[in-house]
């Protein structure tokens, strides 16, 4: 079944859009996605860490919940890109997975079972435009809002995640899990 499902993603991905995307095109928009996922993950990444040093998890979690989606909407802007972080376990109702992103979380969660190397993707969606998605893993400094509650989640964090995200399914994860996945659509293309 997950062979099917594999093969059947990959035609659909990579062959079945029309127009489609060739080679050059795939790399240019791998290249363009690598650099705005690395200057979009840097602000993001870079503020919260500031965050956690001026007070801790509790003022990360703030600034989570109040301003990643206006940074994260900024840098859309700048790059004249949509972009989003989402994922099978979303903490934010905003960052709801679609179809084509649904696929993407599908496959690299089987890759990863697999323990495959997960590599960023290009693709056309049905509407013309291009997609880029890359994967975004789990690491140590993450567990403490996204660990096991009562383990890596203290009991005060795990409260104030439950009054902020009060449909918060972003926990459980473990060193090495795939978090989600970062979603960058490019304009459509005009060929």
């Amino acid at each position: 079944m997950k062979v099917a499902y594999h093969f059947i993603f990959l035609i659909l991905l990579f062959s079945s859009c029309e127009p489609s995307l060739s080679e050059k095109e795939i790399r240019q928009y791998k290249e363009q996605g690598d650099q705005i996922v690395k200057s979009a993950s840097e602000k993001l990444s870079g503020t919260l860490m500031s965050k956690m040093k001026e007070g801790g998890p509790l003022e990360a979690i703030g600034f989570c919940n109040q301003s990643a989606l206006p940074i994260t909407k900024k840098m859309a802007a700048y790059h004249d890109v949509e972009i989003k972080r989402t994922s099978l376990k979303i903490r934010n109702p905003e960052n709801l997975p679609n179809e084509e992103e649904l696929k993407v979380l599908h496959y690299y969660e089987d890759k990863l079972s697999e323990g495959k190397t997960l590599n960023p993707l290009v693709s056309l969606d049905p509407y013309g435009k291009p997609n880029y998605y890359a994967p975004i893993r789990v690491e140590q400094k993450c567990l403490m809002c996204h660990g096991t509650p009562k383990q890596q989640i203290s009991s005060p964090i795990d409260s104030i995640l439950k009054v902020k995200y009060p449909e918060d399914l972003a926990v459980g994860y473990r060193e090495g899990d795939l978090r989600g996945i970062w979603s960058i659509s490019f304009p459509k293309l005009e060929k």
